[in-house]
């Protein structure tokens, strides 16, 4: 069987899958009231309170299920990248679960969260030293890092999470641009020849294609940290295990963005009590000046698109 054939059967396998199991997904959470509590200083987000949240399970079982019918031969990172998605996860899934117990928009505290994410980030560290190498690919170039693909690995995987899950605040908004960076992604690395890292990243896209025609506005379930915590993980598994980490701020702008507005706000007002965005992250900047969220999610979806497009055109041809 090509690659051609399997990419496209963990696809449709995963969009089918997801798609089956997404209404008794809202429905579980609908009967056991797992909605969520929006942040109340975001106004036009009032309406979606209650909207039942956890939904990143939906791409994850499919993911996983679609991968078990191809992912059997030299799949160790594959499947590795797929547990780390998992694992994040379960540590998402904690965090949602708090608020709801406890009717907030704050789960875990700050602290809990990053000890989760080092605990898991530093273990794939030292996987990736002793079993993949320590050099980077950046279009050709090789940047041999030695010990310090160590705390680069960590780096990447605390920052890549975290900037995910910043960017999950509009219906349809980290899904949208997590699937284009993965079908991009997942191109590149089918080039690049590495087939099994390649089908699991087009297996996740076809999970969250079928979440996302039950997130796009008005969502009918959201991520939640369930989802966007465990997709920080996987795209970062991914870029890791590839060698091709440096792509990663470039593909994934708009998650750069999301991050560094939220922390130039947080930086700024704490030397000066002023803002730099009328909210932060970006998006909800954007959302304050009065554009409609389908706009600004198209809109980081079109960036994404260009800048990816443009990877993978460097990669063909240079």
């Amino acid at each position: 069987m090509n690659l051609s054939l399997k990419i496209l059967i963990v696809f449709v396998c995963a969009t089918l899958v997801g798609l089956l199991i997404a209404p008794f997904v809202i429905s579980v959470c609908r009967k056991h009231k797992l909605g969520q509590t929006v942040l109340h200083y975001v106004e036009s987000h009032s309406s979606k309170s209650g909207t039942p949240t956890m939904g990143g399970i939906i791409f994850i079982f499919a993911s996983l299920a679609s991968c078990s019918v191809v992912l059997w031969q030299d799949s160790f990172f594959a499947w590795t990248s797929l547990l780390v998605m998992v694992a994040f996860g379960l540590l998402g899934f904690l965090d949602d679960f708090i608020k709801i117990h406890f009717h907030q928009n704050e789960g875990l505290k700050p602290y809990q969260k990053l000890i989760g994410q080092f605990t898991i980030a530093i273990m794939i560290a030292f996987l990736i030293y002793y079993r993949v190498g320590t050099s980077l690919d950046f279009f050709g170039l090789s940047i041999n890092l030695g010990w310090g693909i160590i705390p680069f690995a960590i780096f990447v995987f605390l920052a890549t999470v975290n900037s995910v899950n910043l960017t999950d605040g509009l219906d349809g908004l980290a899904g949208g641009v997590s699937l284009i960076y993965l079908l991009f992604f997942g191109a590149i690395l089918a080039i690049s020849g590495f087939d099994n890292l390649a089908l699991s990243s087009f297996a996740v896209c076809g999970g969250i294609l079928a979440f996302l025609a039950f997130n796009t506005y008005p969502a009918k379930i959201f991520m939640g940290d369930t989802g966007s915590l465990a997709l920080g993980g996987f795209i970062s598994c991914l870029a890791l295990f590839s060698g091709k980490a440096l792509y990663l701020p470039l593909m994934g702008i708009m998650f750069v963005l999301s991050a560094l507005s939220d922390i130039i706000q947080v930086v700024y007002y704490k030397k000066t009590k002023k803002r730099v965005f009328l909210m932060a992250p970006l998006h909800h900047h954007f959302e304050k000046k009065g554009v409609h969220e389908n706009r600004i999610v198209t809109i980081y979806i079109i960036v994404t698109s260009l800048v990816c497009a443009s990877c993978l055109f460097m990669e063909l041809y240079f």
